[in-house]
């Protein structure tokens, strides 16, 4: 014990940054609990907001969350016919499927947020668990007969999928490409560059194809696309380039057509004083004049004289 003595007493002062040290450690901690507990408030608040969204009534505020307000009873309401909450579900169910598919379809947004297509990412597979569970118990119609524990049930499907997909959304675009490395992330950011002349309109075809080939080798083996995305990939790069106003095509000649005639018939004279106006004279037709010949150089020509 006295070798422990001695040391206490010599570095008596290394108490006060361990006391730093610890105090830091127990705030981070206390700090990281406040935001989970705060996460859970916010995915029992959402799951709340969407049941009475879905029975047509109030939300029922939670203890502790962002509004701050204790419990309260639902207001009592009407019974909302089966078919009318059915084509409000599927509404919801719809509206999240399409959030999804502009992820799943999107080869620039997958490019951007890789987590989102991974299915080994723990948060995007709980949400394809609950699309796959949704799309299950999600009736042929909106005019299905269910009975009130098989609505109750659906219903709880289609929560849980926004939510799951409302979680997985956030963690994608926090994290985006932080799980590759420098030499990957580096080829994503060449692939998201070719991917932009691949669609451009203003490029060559020849262009727009040597960029899409470029863009599949830089994704080889980093993101798999499905070949949905695939298709509307290639539909974009083959769209032919906009082409120019047609010009106006040049009149054609017929070849029976005649060249036109230069009329021959001499202009009519004015009518005479005493003339029928009705008939009139033709015009005499102009005497040519004889042309003269030319004397000869250094002869005058002089007048005859008459007797």
């Amino acid at each position: 014990m006295e070798p422990i003595f001695t040391f206490l007493g010599q570095y008596w002062w290394l108490i006060f940054p361990l006391l730093g040290v610890m105090g830091a450690a127990g705030r981070a901690w206390e700090q990281g609990a406040r935001r989970r507990h705060k996460r859970r408030l916010e995915v029992l608040h959402a799951k709340a907001e969407l049941k009475a969204a879905a029975r047509g009534t109030a939300p029922v505020p939670i203890a502790g969350s962002a509004t701050g307000q204790q419990p309260a009873v639902a207001p009592k309401t009407a019974p909302v016919p089966t078919g009318t909450q059915l084509e409000r579900l599927f509404a919801a169910h719809d509206a999240v499927t399409a959030r999804w598919l502009d992820y799943e379809l999107d080869v620039a947004k997958i490019i951007a947020f890789p987590a989102m297509s991974d299915g080994r990412q723990p948060l995007t597979a709980a949400f394809l668990r609950a699309k796959r569970i949704a799309d299950g118990l999600r009736p042929a119609s909106a005019k299905a007969r269910l009975s009130k524990d098989q609505l109750a049930e659906y219903r709880n499907a289609v929560a849980d999928y926004e939510v799951a997909f409302d979680v997985a959304e956030r963690d994608a675009r926090r994290i985006k490409d932080s799980s590759f490395s420098e030499i990957e992330r580096k080829r994503l950011d060449t692939a998201k560059q070719l991917l932009s002349v691949a669609i451009d309109q203003a490029a060559t075809p020849a262009e727009r194809q040597l960029a899409y080939r470029r863009v599949r080798q830089e994704l080889d083996g980093l993101i798999s696309l499905s070949d949905e995305a695939i298709e509307v990939l290639e539909t974009k790069v083959a769209l032919e380039l906009p082409s120019s106003a047609p010009a106006p095509a040049p009149a054609v000649k017929t070849p029976d057509a005649a060249p036109p005639r230069i009329s021959t018939t001499p202009p009519a004279a004015p009518a005479a004083s005493g003339a029928d106006p009705a008939h009139p004279a033709p015009a005499p037709w102009p005497i040519p004049a004889r042309p003269q010949a030319d004397p000869a150089p250094g002869r005058v020509i002089r007048p005859k004289s008459h007797p």
